[in-house]
């Protein structure tokens, strides 16, 4: 009889470890929190984390950070397998692709029963792209956009005046022919010639992949191709613009931090990075065509709906996204915006230097386009990417590749 009531009480043991699987020795709730946009010393994103971990003494936060590369293809994976993490970051572009497979919790009556919490704070655009049918599957986190970096140095000794928010792509080309030296491997201007930056281009000359009720595919338009022309020129034609073999597997950032490009289109998450640049820098609302168009990104974090601590998990999204510490963090280290309407967090922001003229980051918000919301983005930037590189390296037309473009896209959009 004994060894039968100590065997039961192994059993339970055993059966109590499993239970308590996902707490600590402590009894805290543990989740796991998957991120790919921190910058890379880590320091900010530890910090809010230590932060959100003093107010939730109860919750023990495990974070993996994973290249953005490798992301969502681990994401997915854990996904399929059953692992998924309790919450997990999210990007507007593949947002909707997640809320469509039914993989996110719906937050809404968490969202009601949080006291703490108002939606009314938060940047309004950025709040309702993670909303879905109705539903919020996410919370906001930040935002960011794209600007003209340029060196000031530069331009001041080759005479020229600065980027201003009335330039147009023909101000910007011959700045960049004045600033290109080949000899000394220098170039004016970078821009990617990829479809996350094609889409703003192609908007800044009255173009679209969509048309407007998204029932057709208007990639390979007249106002399209000029904006292809004109990223693809500068690089093989006027050659202002480094080619992928001057870049030798450099980043566009890592020149502009060596001084051998003057214009740089790139986010404003590099602002830190740049601190540290031996000449002086500042920004400007980025150059259009016959209109303005600026990028607008924003990152979430979505709760699986798996998860068996949807309620820590979804503490840990409201806190990323809309608590003052976390948003001050965000700031004091040069991170992406936090997403918040309020003035009195946003001001050491625009207190801070170089760039002396951040208010650009908000002017240019008033252009702001964001990609089309569609479930197979990435499919579609994948070959839309192969197409424009085959430009590049002189293979094919620019006019050939929107052609190709737009039967593929239709395809694959079954349209």
């Amino acid at each position: 009889m004994k060894k039968i009531i100590l065997a039961l009480l192994v059993l339970i043991g055993v059966f109590g470890l499993t239970a308590c699987g996902n707490s600590d020795e402590s009894g805290k709730t543990k989740i796991t929190y998957y991120q790919f946009s921190a910058p890379a010393d880590g320091k900010a994103l530890q910090k809010m984390i230590s932060e959100f971990e003093k107010q939730n003494p109860k919750i023990k936060v495990d974070v993996q950070t994973i290249a953005y590369d490798d992301y969502f293809t681990k994401l997915q994976t854990q996904i399929a397998g059953g692992d998924a993490p309790d919450a997990f970051e999210l990007n507007y572009e593949t947002f909707v692709q997640y809320a469509e497979k039914g993989v996110l919790a719906d937050l809404n009556s968490f969202i009601k029963a949080d006291k703490k919490f108002d939606p009314k704070q938060l940047n309004q655009e950025a709040y309702n792209a993670f909303n879905y049918k109705g539903k919020q599957y996410g919370m906001v986190e930040s935002f960011s956009n794209v600007v003209t970096i340029y060196n000031k140095d530069m331009f001041d000794k080759a005479g020229l005046k600065y980027p201003t928010a009335d330039w147009t792509w023909e101000d910007e080309l011959n700045a960049a022919k004045k600033l290109t030296n080949k000899g000394k491997h220098v170039w004016g201007t970078s821009q990617p010639v990829t479809m996350n930056e094609f889409f703003k281009v192609a908007a800044q000359n009255g173009g679209s992949v969509f048309n407007k009720d998204m029932t057709a595919v208007t990639m390979n338009s007249k106002q399209n191709l000029e904006a292809l022309q004109h990223l693809t020129d500068e690089v093989t034609k006027y050659k202002v613009s480094p080619s992928p073999s001057d870049m030798s597997g450099q980043l566009p950032e890592d020149l502009f931090m060596n001084g051998q490009i003057g214009m740089l289109h790139t986010g404003i998450w590099l602002f830190d990075k740049f601190q540290a640049a031996p000449f002086k820098w500042d920004i400007a609302v980025e150059a259009g065509n016959t209109s303005k168009a600026t990028h607008f990104f924003s990152n979430g974090i979505g709760v699986s709906k798996d998860s068996k601590h949807k309620e820590a998990a979804y503490k840990l999204a409201a806190f990323m996204s809309a608590d003052k510490e976390a948003a001050k963090t965000r700031i004091e280290s040069n991170w992406e915006l936090p997403a918040t309407e309020n003035q009195e967090v946003l001001k050491p922001y625009l207190e801070m230097t170089p760039p002396d003229n951040r208010q650009v980051v908000f002017d240019s918000l008033k252009y702001m386009v964001l990609p089309p919301v569609v479930a197979d983005w990435n499919k579609i930037s994948d070959y839309t990417n192969a197409q424009f590189e085959k430009v590049l390296n002189k293979e094919q037309s620019a006019e050939e590749a929107l052609d190709n473009c737009q039967k593929e896209i239709t395809k694959i959009m079954n349209f």
